[in-house]
């Protein structure tokens, strides 16, 4: 068909995330209206030890595909030790898992 009239194009893809990635725990609320929000999460750190982070404050929250995997980027602060760190944090939906990523 001319001008590719019929054809449906495929949705915006934010390509690869970038930045160091850690696999993380992650409590969250699912609210009533579906939005899913984190409360608390658990991070193995260097020595092996479980880090358990509950001050996170997010300041915004975005779906985007990555390499086309619907996902949610969670622009946060955590305060780890005593020290506020900014950290990325990204639910891919249709595997039910987290990620931090650190830019």
């Amino acid at each position: 068909m001319a001008f590719g009239i019929g054809t449906n194009p495929p949705e915006a893809d934010a390509g690869s995330v970038r930045g160091t990635q850690k696999k993380i725990a992650c409590e969250c609320w699912f609210t009533s209206t579906g939005k899913v929000m984190p409360l608390m999460l658990k991070i193995q750190d260097e020595d092996g030890e479980i880090q358990t982070i509950r001050q996170i404050t997010v300041h915004s929250q975005e779906k985007k595909r990555y390499a086309g995997i619907p996902s949610i980027e969670y622009d946060c602060t955590l305060v780890i030790h005593g020290e506020k760190v900014r950290a990325w944090l990204i639910y891919y939906q249709s595997e039910n898992r987290w990620v931090m990523n650190f830019r």
